[in-house]
């Protein structure tokens, strides 16, 4: 029995397959074709009812579904007793740099690349407003950088959760020019072999003309679910 994934290429795709990696936990992978709107068949939304990855089903216990990525991150961790801080406190901060991702990072990258990247109406100032706000983030993230190795002190699934959205600045039409704290934390966890390995998770692409065939079908299909 084991961890049954259900995700995709995608920034919150990428922090389910990164923990199970981390925690060396076994696991089995569906990829789901977003742009066909698999995730919105009858069988995945019993999964998660809100049609959307990653899921998993935990076969260890019970078949028991988790659905969103923060809570399955923290269900992973609590089930392995690591990543999440040692301490009322430490988990706390763990907690807080887990809730900026899903609270503000996520959300406040995911418009910009709405508005920047998968609208073929270009709104000049939905393009600004995301990306000033997105870039105000990630400074954020910068000045804590700057205090500490990792955000809440430790590595822990909060860097996880940042990292699957931090390094995809570019996409989202950003740059981080003057974020050396930043910059050096992306290098740092992207050089993890988990995080390597769980980043391939479900698309091991890596010619340029593999990445730029899968870019290209990521926008067609962001295009899809906007309509």
């Amino acid at each position: 029995m084991s961890i049954e994934l259900f995700t995709a290429a995608t920034p919150n795709g990428i922090k389910a397959s990164i923990a199970l990696e981390e925690l060396e936990m076994p696991y089995t992978v569906h990829a789901i074709d977003l742009g066909s709107r698999v995730q919105k068949e009858d069988w995945f939304l019993a999964i998660n009812p809100n049609g959307r990855i990653p899921a998993i089903i935990d076969h260890d216990n019970n078949d028991f579904p988790v659905f969103e990525s923060g809570a399955i991150l923290i269900y992973l961790a609590r089930k392995a007793g690591r990543l999440l801080g040692e301490g009322a406190d430490n988990e706390s901060r763990v907690m807080q740099w887990l809730m900026f991702q899903m609270g503000g990072l996520g959300p406040m990258m995911g418009q910009a690349n709405v508005f920047f990247r998968y609208a073929e109406e270009k709104i000049p100032y939905a393009i600004d407003r995301y990306q000033r706000e997105s870039r105000r983030l990630l400074e954020v993230l910068d000045r804590r950088l700057g205090e500490a190795e990792y955000l809440a002190g430790d590595y822990s699934i909060a860097d996880i959760a940042n990292w699957s959205w931090a390094r995809s600045y570019e996409w989202s039409g950003l740059d981080i020019d003057g974020l050396d704290h930043l910059q050096r934390w992306l290098d740092t966890i992207a050089a993890r072999p988990a995080v390597q390995r769980g980043q391939a998770v479900p698309d091991s692409s890596t010619t340029p003309e593999e990445k730029s065939k899968r870019a290209e079908k990521v926008v067609a299909g962001a295009r899809n679910m906007l309509v």
